[in-house]
């Protein structure tokens, strides 16, 4: 769930993108946002043609979600992430704090985590002819309940 400021800023950035790139600031991809805005974390696009965002007044078709879904990421509003072989999933962009994420090989379970010394170490690195705009780092590996399960198995 995002705090009150938050919505308000991502709503008006995102107004500003559509204006910019001249787009139509309709109803039905406000209504997306606004799920977005009330998901949890990571989510798939699937999540949001699933959840019944009809039931807030406006009529938003497959298409409308997976297009809005796709100009919230264009605008750096949505971040993209494909761990794995699943799915992508999604998550709003919240603040400039990068983070990184545990994947668990066996249940797909992702968990974030916040590592200082990771970003330190990436902040001193150079690339040629490049400007990182941020950095995300993918740790696979299994989770503890999967751990002891494969234990357990042995046993």
């Amino acid at each position: 769930m995002t705090d009150e400021r938050t919505k308000a800023a991502v709503m008006a950035a995102f107004t500003q993108y559509l204006a910019q790139h001249r787009l139509r600031h309709t109803p039905a991809r406000i209504a997306v946002l606004e799920r977005v805005l009330a998901m949890p974390g990571h989510f798939w696009i699937e999540m949001l043609t699933s959840s019944n965002i009809d039931a807030q007044g406006v009529s938003v078709s497959r298409a409308t979600v997976y297009n809005t879904i796709e100009l919230l990421t264009d605008a750096g509003l949505l971040r993209r992430h494909t761990f794995g072989n699943n799915t992508a999933q999604y998550e709003l962009v919240s603040g400039p704090a990068n983070h990184h994420h545990l994947v668990c090989t066996r249940c797909g379970k992702v968990k974030e985590i916040k590592d200082p010394e990771i970003d330190r170490q990436l902040a001193t690195r150079h690339f040629s002819g490049f400007t990182p705009a941020y950095t995300d780092l993918y740790i696979y590996g299994l989770c503890s309940r999967c751990s002891r399960k494969k234990k357990q198995k042995k046993i």
